[in-house]
């Protein structure tokens, strides 16, 4: 079922939203953010999510966007 869609993965008061780009409204709202991961993967296999990073690390800070590669 693939939408052929960019998605993003932002964190709510709810939990995980799975966006497409351009859209208003969350395709989906879940519990944590890899069953987000999961879903944008499912909805589109060929892309990669966004996923908004929503701590500080070593590789950048909150409000930063990160690829939802990691397995």
């Amino acid at each position: 079922m693939s939408t052929g869609k960019h998605y993003f993965i932002e964190r709510t008061d709810d939990g995980y939203a799975v966006r497409a780009k351009g859209s208003k409204r969350a395709s989906a709202i879940v519990d944590t953010q890899r069953e987000a991961i999961d879903l944008a993967k499912e909805l589109n296999p060929d892309g990669k999510p966004d996923v908004s990073r929503v701590k500080h690390t070593q590789a950048g800070k909150p409000d930063q966007w990160r690829s939802g590669r990691h397995k």
